[in-house]
């Protein structure tokens, strides 16, 4: 299976908070979804989807101001398609500008593909997001219980700074606040595409595709 991250539109909304009711107890109603996806200067929502085979490519014009990162994931996965229930979604994340702090807001992968690298995709996409907005450090909130998503964000810099104390209204857990150092420079930026090397290696393993496909240099 190969997985592909584009912006999220709003007809794109019932099949997110299918997955958010599966994984959350406080699920956004579907015109909070609305009024972010029209503000994307200071918001910015994305899909993960899924796909049986590797998308045909889509060719449009580059984004201004576009990341060198974010070139990355068509030079290894192509350009995706337009959205469609061809390719369903499989999980999603968003994150806000604020002067120039991003701080993402949600990340979710529908139950069934949990533990593929989605995440990790779909935490990639975020920080492309917040590049092209001009943030300059990233920060997030996460459950003190939640290990898995912890190691996650420490694998890509982010650092723990702080608690909130009865952050999450379900049960009153804590947060745990994590911050990123500034995400342009160029230790972040070297330390990221390495990062991104290595799970597009994995995906494009689990995808099933030939070594030399894989271990191929991808086009400048």
């Amino acid at each position: 299976m190969y997985y592909f991250v584009e912006r999220m539109t709003e007809a794109d909304i019932e099949q997110v908070q299918v997955i958010e009711r599966a994984s959350f107890s406080t699920p956004w109603s579907a015109n909070t979804y609305r009024h972010e996806l029209r503000n994307p200067a200071m918001s910015r929502y994305i899909v993960a989807r899924a796909s049986p085979t590797l998308p045909p490519p889509r060719y449009e014009r580059p984004a201004p101001r576009r990341s060198i990162f974010a070139a990355l994931i068509p030079a290894l996965f192509g350009h995706t398609t337009p959205p469609s229930s061809t390719y369903p979604i499989v999980g999603y994340g968003g994150v806000w500008l604020s002067v120039d702090e991003g701080h993402i807001t949600t990340i979710a992968v529908a139950p069934d593909y949990r533990g593929r690298g989605i995440g990790e995709l779909l935490l990639n996409g975020l920080i492309d997001q917040a590049i092209d907005m001009h943030a300059d450090v990233l920060t997030l909130e996460v459950r003190v219980s939640n290990v898995v998503a912890q190691q996650l964000y420490l694998k890509y810099g982010f650092r723990p700074a702080g608690t909130r104390p009865r952050y999450y209204t379900d049960n009153g857990e804590d947060a745990l606040i994590m911050w990123t150092d500034p995400i342009r420079n160029p230790a972040y930026q070297e330390q990221l595409r390495q990062l991104r090397e290595r799970l597009f290696a994995r995906l494009r393993e689990e995808a099933g595709e030939p070594a030399a496909t894989r271990n191929a240099t991808p086009p400048a």
